[in-house]
């Protein structure tokens, strides 16, 4: 009863954002269990000679690169189009961020659970740790409409990560790194990676820089300018990390004399 009550207390646009992520939530676990496993199954005759723990992953990152696809071009229109968000960065009209961060939020919801459940199989404690920062920061987005323009600023990093899926794809497929495909998408991964989530850094905190002591950032509350500091720091050392990591893969690649063996389903048996 009491649960029925604030729901009719609520403004019916947060109604309509809840729903949106409780069905975003239902939308990816589906994906997940049922639609990623029959249609990768249809598509690729590799995904049937993979293990379980591999079926979960690939399932996983199928999932994430179709988010990343949504969310990542609704985002790329609110930063061309969207003029209340873009005027206004800390109290704009936050109607479409909203939105689109409700769209995230169900996924990250989706991907937590299934990360803790699967643990054995794509349990990574910095995965957790950046669902995690991003769910607190996204809190305050959709519960206060603070802070629109940063939040679907951040959104950017997705066009990066169709790519990262794709190169694991590759390689548990069996495609040697040394192939034009894997090549051509290793290249695109870096660059793209460091396009969305490293170049625009200056720009982002330029932004942020700009908003500090006026009246605009005064009216956030204290939790809401702390959720949002310490999860961009935390998402960005983050970045970095990752990004070094794919920058000496990418130079290994290119600059090695050596062609990887191409490793086939009965090699992956033997190993």
């Amino acid at each position: 009863m009491e649960l029925t009550w604030c729901l009719m207390a609520m403004d019916p646009f947060n109604q309509l954002v809840l729903t949106l992520v409780a069905l975003s939530f239902l939308v990816f676990q589906g994906l997940f269990h049922a639609v990623s496993p029959w249609a990768s199954s249809h598509v690729s005759s590799g995904f049937r000679q993979l293990s379980r723990k591999q079926k979960i992953e690939w399932n996983s990152r199928t999932v994430s690169t179709l988010h990343a696809l949504v969310v990542g071009l609704f985002c790329f229109y609110i930063l061309l189009f969207d003029d209340a968000v873009n005027l206004d960065p800390v109290w704009g009209d936050a109607t479409l961020v909203k939105i689109n961060v409700a769209i995230t939020t169900g996924y990250l919801i989706s991907d937590l659970l299934l990360i803790l459940y699967f643990w054995a199989a794509i349990g990574d404690k910095f995965f957790v740790l950046h669902h995690l920062a991003a769910l607190c920061a996204y809190y305050y987005v959709l519960g206060k409409g603070m802070l629109p323009y940063f939040a679907n600023f951040r959104l950017l990093a997705e066009f990066s990560t169709p790519c990262v899926n794709q190169r694991w794809f590759f390689e548990v497929l069996g495609y040697s790194k040394s192939s034009k495909p894997n090549l051509a998408n290793g290249v695109l991964m870096a660059a793209m990676f460091f396009l969305v989530r490293i170049m625009v850094m200056p720009f982002y905190y330029g932004r942020m820089y700009l908003v500090f002591g006026t009246q605009a950032i005064y009216r956030v509350s204290i939790g809401g300018r702390i959720a949002w500091i310490l999860s961009s720091f935390c998402l960005d050392v983050m970045n970095l990390m990752w990004m070094r990591k794919i920058a000496r893969g990418c130079f290994k690649v290119l600059h090695s004399g050596g062609r990887p063996k191409l490793r086939t389903y009965e090699n992956r048996k033997a190993e």
